[in-house]
């Protein structure tokens, strides 16, 4: 990203010690798994507390070069997919509540500390990941559903990859850092990881993969093995990326603000490129949603469907500047629902029927949107991806249904002990008495894991009624 960093020095870090990759992205993985813990008990993670557990896992202090405060910003990112792994499902089930959802993302990036300093590496690829809420609300512009392959070129340590694994979704995750390939590698080792030069995506990735929803957040004005400027590399990225993006498909990019239909300089390239799709969506983003990354710069949220339209040079306005994550939020509710008819991996979709349904609550006003967090299937064995195995139809079968009272922990508690856990407003969540909800909807933490100790505390000192759940039967 073309991003010139505020407030953030580089870090004049002596040379790390020589490591294998692999190992010392274990050991970023483990101190993620380390720190994890903090952010579920709600508490701060400070410069201190970075410090001691990189040097506990790493065996020696960054002053001794055995880890750099790059290394430990990575480890915050880590401990953050595994946060949202563990509870994303919940934070996001709410139906009617996307705020809410948001307002609870950024109470947990809040505990992390803010980047301060850049590695040369960071600063060569232009490594500025995602903050979390800015990955919530792309997320929800994608509008992802379970049939979807969802490719991130540039997937950094997988702030925005979480999300499509939350939405049930098929990864296909990329990145050319080694380290970052290798952190990728362990946080989703179900997933195909390449790690090819993004601007080249198309031409580089398996042939096999034919991704029908595309998250990117690409370098600004960086190229891989090239000294300076790029001026046009963001373009690169994106149009490699929309090159391999399915008929159909959505693609979902944070660029800098520079990169709009409105701009003298890229009209003709968007007019291009309508030819074969439809630009949605534009808006620019203060400076402000990255300043804990360690810049202020403005950026931008596109969204592109790859429908084209009946006039190409017909370019969709900017919507501004959205002062605030929030503002951008209500803009996106706004999008246009998904082709309920494009093509799943070259076959076509036997799901029209559900996704119109799906989209009529999703993409209308943000209160009545449906919730991305769903539970999450049984990890797939890794493997190359021409071994993946073809997707087969879903089967149809009629459900009946029968209620009952259920008395054990519910749907109500564990959002409670999450509002109280991060100091949310509790009131914001007392919309309705009763929660009816389907049971298979509760993720897999909700009905087979005991809540983090914290949380089982809050949970029996709560006072909420039993709330009536819908038990599904299957009719012969």
């Amino acid at each position: 990203m073309n991003i010139a960093p505020s407030r953030a020095i580089s870090a004049n870090t002596p040379s790390l010690v020589p490591a294998d990759r692999a190992i010392r992205a274990d050991k970023l993985f483990r101190s993620g798994e380390t720190l994890l813990k903090s952010l579920e008990h709600g508490q701060p993670i400070g410069a201190a507390d970075l410090r001691t557990v990189l040097t506990d896992i790493f065996g020696g202090s960054d002053a001794e070069g055995f880890w750099s405060w790059k290394d430990a910003y990575e480890a915050t990112e880590v401990a953050q997919v595994l946060f949202l792994r563990k509870f994303g499902a919940a934070i996001t089930a709410r139906a009617n509540a996307p705020e809410t959802a948001l307002a609870m993302l950024t109470r947990v990036t809040g505990l992390v500390p803010t980047h301060t300093r850049r590695s040369e590496e960071s600063q060569q690829l232009q490594q500025f990941s995602t903050p979390v809420p800015l990955a919530y609300v792309a997320s929800r512009a994608a509008d992802i559903v379970v049939d979807d392959t969802v490719l991130e070129p540039s997937a950094g340590t997988g702030l925005m990859a979480i999300f499509a694994e939350l939405g049930h979704a098929r990864l296909s995750l990329n990145e050319y850092a080694p380290l970052r390939h290798g952190i990728l590698r362990l946080l989703f080792p179900g997933s195909a990881v390449s790690q090819h030069d993004a601007a080249h995506i198309d031409d580089y990735l398996n042939h096999s993969i034919r991704p029908t929803v595309v998250f990117m957040n690409p370098p600004f004005s960086a190229g891989v093995h090239v000294e300076g400027r790029v001026a046009d590399a963001a373009w690169r990225h994106l149009a490699s990326a929309f090159a391999r993006l399915a008929p159909g498909g959505r693609l979902v990019a944070i660029t800098g603000s520079s990169l709009s239909p409105d701009s003298l300089t890229w009209r003709d390239a968007f007019i291009r490129l309508q030819e074969h799709g439809t630009v949605l969506f534009s808006a620019a983003i203060d400076g402000s949603v990255y300043a804990r990354h360690g810049t202020t710069m403005e950026t931008r949220l596109t969204v592109i469907d790859k429908i084209a339209p009946a006039d190409p040079t017909c370019l969709v306005a900017s919507q501004g500047i959205a002062p605030d994550i929030e503002t951008l939020l209500t803009w996106t509710s706004r999008l246009p629902p998904r082709s309920p008819s494009f093509a799943f991996n070259g076959t076509a979709s036997s799901r029209a029927p559900e996704m119109t349904a799906r989209n009529t609550f999703t993409l209308g006003p943000a209160t009545v949107s449906t919730p991305i967090g769903r539970p999450l299937s049984a990890p797939r064995a890794p493997g190359p991806v021409s071994s993946l195995p073809p997707r087969v139809d879903d089967v149809l079968v009629e459900l009946s249904y029968e209620l009952c009272d259920a008395t054990s922990m519910t749907r109500r508690d564990v959002t409670e002990a999450f509002t109280s856990l991060i100091g949310c407003r509790r009131s914001a969540f007392r919309t309705q008495d009763r929660i009816r909800t389907s049971s298979w909807n509760l993720s897999p933490w909700h009905r087979s894991r005991r809540p983090s100790r914290a949380i089982g505390r809050i949970c029996r000192n709560a006072s909420s009624p039993a709330a009536t759940f819908q038990t599904p039967s299957l009719k012969a």
